[in-house]
């Protein structure tokens, strides 16, 4: 079986907000309660991270301390990348390879450059053992027995990767996308999309509001649609699933998702 796990749907700011007083973040249901975005993908045999934000440790500590083979990056902005540090437990068991775009890769170098040095200088002492690669779009990842295609969205203006594996289409921070992209996705059937999804209404320069998520699930025909990466301006968990549609629903953080690994996902 293969297992998405949601470590984390919130924004950049998380839910609640640091003195926000409003419903959502008063809320006690404990799916309003949301870290910064994050998923992990596992079979029996390998463990692969979506992205390592800054709320990386709290997120792991109740999962079993095991292996991680790999950290496909998403981009670069700190809500991202901001927990790569934390790492360092896990390359205590074997290193950990890490996948981004040429933008990405550049951006973490300058951020975190004791974790990346530059090439011919040693590393600060106890970083952690990551092994960094370059990915383009289209250019399939395999990692264990688990197959990725990455592609490309644009978050505003910069360029994004989002990853296919098998029917799972995972999206975070898209605004738009290129209809070349998007045929792309259309070349097989979408079982399982995930994608941001900001609130319901006031528009945002560089994220999905929730209508345009619901849009874009139609035109790549997804069968099950899960939102992430919202922020309180949504609305509380029960009651947003309560307005989307039967096969929508609102993600949310420790959440579960099973499926069979398929010939489609290891072809």
């Amino acid at each position: 079986m293969m297992k998405l796990t949601f470590l984390g749907t919130g924004t950049s700011c998380g839910v609640p907000v640091l003195g926000c007083q409003c419903p959502v973040c008063k809320s006690k249901d404990p799916r309003d309660k949301r870290l910064r975005t994050s998923a992990m993908l596992e079979t029996a045999y390998t463990r692969v991270l979506i992205d390592c934000g800054p709320d990386f440790r709290q997120q792991m500590m109740p999962m079993d301390f095991r292996k991680i083979d790999a950290i496909l990056v998403t981009h670069s902005h700190y809500d991202h990348v901001g927990g790569v540090d934390d790492v360092r437990p896990y390359c205590k068991l074997a290193p950990v390879n890490v996948y981004a775009n040429a933008k990405a890769v550049k951006g973490m170098k300058e951020m975190l450059p004791y974790c990346f040095p530059q090439e011919g200088k040693d590393k600060y002492p106890g970083v952690p053992d990551l092994i960094l690669h370059t990915v383009e779009p289209h250019q399939a990842i395999e990692i264990g027995d688990i197959h990725i295609e990455p592609f490309e969205v644009m978050h505003h203006q910069l360029p994004i990767l989002g990853f296919r594996v098998g029917g799972l289409v995972y999206i975070t921070d898209m605004k738009t996308i290129l209809d070349e992209e998007r045929d792309y996705l259309n070349t097989t059937p979408i079982d399982t999309l995930v994608i941001n999804a900001l609130r319901f209404d006031r528009p945002h320069h560089s994220h999905l509001l929730v209508d345009d998520a619901i849009a874009f699930a139609r035109s790549v025909g997804a069968r099950q649609t899960f939102l992430t990466h919202v922020c309180h301006d949504i609305g509380c968990h029960e009651e947003v699933n309560r307005r989307l549609p039967d096969d929508v629903r609102l993600a949310y953080d420790g959440q579960t998702i099973e499926w069979p690994i398929s010939c489609a996902s290891c072809e």
